[in-house]
């Protein structure tokens, strides 16, 4: 770790890729009249993480890609299949088969796709909507003793 102007800037690796984490001193970023809006550390000092410039531009064009109309329609598909898999993941189990050998395990899917289909099918005849956020246990209970 060296120190620079008030500072600390460290190398590291994260994600199995170099950077280096600038910390800025409590001291330069507390009096700081802007420190509100450029941290919201616990302990009130800002954090920098710079990467080589190749994984950074890399980065840059991936961020500013997403903000076309063009990346937004292919994600909206693509959001749409993710909700099926996740769906089928949380009801039916498709993580791991129950079968050993490539037929069984394709009349498991098949199966599960006809189950996910009937749950929207009845969802959709009862007008029971299927998006809403999963809670936890403990969010439940709380709404119970509320209640």
């Amino acid at each position: 770790m060296a120190e620079r102007g008030g500072g600390a800037w460290n190398p590291v690796k994260q994600h199995g890729a170099d950077a280096i984490v600038i910390t800025f001193s409590v001291r330069t970023c507390r009096p700081c009249p802007f420190q509100e809006q450029c941290t919201s550390s616990a302990l009130g000092r800002r954090m920098l993480t710079l990467r080589p410039r190749e994984p950074h531009e890399a980065l840059v064009r991936a961020r500013t890609e997403q903000k076309t109309e063009t990346w937004r329609t292919k994600y909206a598909l693509r959001a749409g299949v993710e909700g099926t898999i996740n769906q089928a993941l949380d009801v039916t189990g498709l993580r791991r088969a129950r079968y050993r050998g490539l037929p069984k395990v394709r009349l498991q899917h098949a199966f599960s796709a006809t189950a996910l289909n009937v749950i929207r099918l009845d969802a959709y005849w009862t007008g029971h909507d299927q998006h809403h956020t999963r809670s936890s246990r403990l969010e439940h209970l709380a709404y119970r003793l509320t209640a």
